[in-house]
């Protein structure tokens, strides 16, 4: 059936949901969003378009005698389809959502109720685009990369980082050693595994308390800051809050504590709340359970570049994007690094949108300049924030050790984010002093230019990590 005799078989109701000649949808007025869509029982691919539209803005299943001239403007529409590749461009009136930057409403609209339509056997959400007059009412990040690295005093590398391990189990003298352990062997941040809350034989308080002293020992020893970020997911709000002023007022300098925030079990309504409350820390957004949406085997749910997307929208300082394909977890080279690219850069390309995270025309000179300055690894909008949305740093993990610190700086293209190396740091034969000495030996080498191998040489604590890691293969 060709493309003429698809538009015939909708209905009334379908046709409402369709606009093959839509002017100019990047005009401004709204979202726009591409699927992998594959219709269920009876539908064509362009019936189920429109009902996936309907579903997620105005409309039900059938026409209602409520709807006015008004709410038919909001409806979402369907305005451009690839038959071939079974994908759906649908562009949704911005003003169906919360004026007040509610990312979860957004949410709530383009992949909620839709994703369990009988009438799909596939949707999934593979980029969105925003107008700078939509980036205009959401947040976006506050305390960036930028900060942390001015904080650190730590430039032209990445933030060296751990998670510690056993993710579970350790008592709070016990994870607070680990944690000066690896600073006093040079690393520079170091994360609750995204678990760690207040269990009976780790309790929160002293956790903290711990923790605190622990980093004072090690910048006295070092002379370098340290950086520890805490998870303060939990039950309730007030529970949320009161971990935050633990830790705010338990004497850690500003810019020496982080909080870290389950994004998506914690919920988009937890990481807002933190972003708005506590703007000047930054804020760690760790994306478990997200495969359940991003898993390219999974025929619903979301990309790993659109949750990316939202994570900056909603303000967060750094998210985890994954190891392309380097390190241990699902993921592959293209997707993962377009997400990371994305939440970085002022402007870069995605699966099929240009992003362009201004707030003014992207035509406008001063647009185009911070766009070059981006590129060119100058800080942007330290003076001139209301130009565009600040960057999200990604954050790395998940099976990588310091043999593999190049080869993924090769696969990501900069050194500007965040490694946080588990095992890679605490399985070092000798320990997590000796393991945190090969990473910043694994970098130092990098930085120089010269293989780690040749490095190694004079450097054993990094010739021991080679051996060890190269057998663990």
């Amino acid at each position: 059936m060709d493309f003429k005799e698809l538009v015939k078989t909708l209905n009334e109701k379908q046709l409402t949901y369709l606009n093959l000649n839509l002017e100019n949808p990047k005009n401004g007025e709204y979202l726009l969003g591409v699927f992998h869509l594959l219709p269920g029982g009876d539908l064509n691919i362009l019936q189920a378009a429109c009902e996936v539209a309907s579903e997620s803005s105005t409309g039900t299943n059938f026409p209602v005698k409520t709807a006015t001239s008004f709410s038919r403007e909001m409806n979402a529409l369907v305005y451009e389809v690839d038959l071939s590749k079974n994908l759906v461009w649908i562009a949704y009136p911005w003003r169906l959502f919360d004026r007040g930057g509610n990312i979860q409403n957004i949410l709530t609209y383009i992949v909620g109720n839709v994703l369990g339509m009988k009438k799909v056997s596939a949707l999934k959400l593979l980029d969105v685009w925003f107008s700078p007059s939509f980036l205009e009412q959401y947040d976006g990040p506050s305390y960036t990369i930028d900060d942390m690295r001015k904080y650190l005093d730590v430039y032209d590398r990445p933030i060296l980082g751990t998670i510690i391990k056993p993710k579970m189990g350790l008592i709070a003298s016990e994870y607070a050693e680990v944690c000066y352990d690896f600073w006093v062997g040079g690393g520079d941040f170091v994360k609750n595994d995204e678990p760690q809350a207040n269990q009976d034989f780790c309790p929160y308080d002293k956790m903290v308390k711990y923790v605190k002293q622990a980093m004072d020992k090690a910048v006295k020893e070092t002379g370098k800051k340290k950086v520890h970020s805490f998870n303060v997911s939990a039950a309730d709000y007030d529970t949320m809050i009161e971990r935050c002023e633990m830790i705010v007022n338990a004497g850690f300098e500003p810019g020496s504590y982080a909080f870290l925030i389950d994004g998506i079990t914690a919920g988009w309504m937890a990481v807002q709340t933190l972003r708005r409350k506590y703007p000047n820390v930054f804020l760690h957004f760790h994306r478990a359970a997200h495969g359940a949406f991003t898993r390219e085997e999974n025929p619903f749910g979301f990309s790993v570049l659109v949750l990316s997307k939202f994570a900056r929208l909603a303000g967060a300082s750094g998210m985890h994007t994954g190891t392309a394909g380097v390190g241990k977890m699902s993921g592959s080279t293209s997707k993962d690094v377009v997400a990371a690219h994305n939440i970085q850069l002022f402007k870069d390309k995605g699966h099929f949108f240009n992003q362009n995270w201004g707030r003014i025309p992207e035509d406008d000179v001063d647009s185009i300049k911070l766009a070059k300055l981006d590129l060119a690894k100058h800080i942007i909008l330290e003076d001139d924030s209301w130009r565009g949305m600040k960057k999200t740093v990604p954050i790395i993990s998940g099976g990588l050790n310091p043999t593999l610190l190049k080869p993924f700086i090769d696969v990501m293209g900069n050194v500007d984010f965040i490694t946080t190396m588990g095992a890679g740091a605490h399985a070092h034969p000798n320990g997590t002093r000796e393991g945190a000495i090969a990473l910043v030996q694994a970098c130092e080498a990098y930085q120089k230019g010269i293989t780690i191998q040749e490095y190694a040489k004079t450097h054993r604590e990094l010739e021991v990590a080679i051996s060890f890691f190269s057998k663990m293969k």
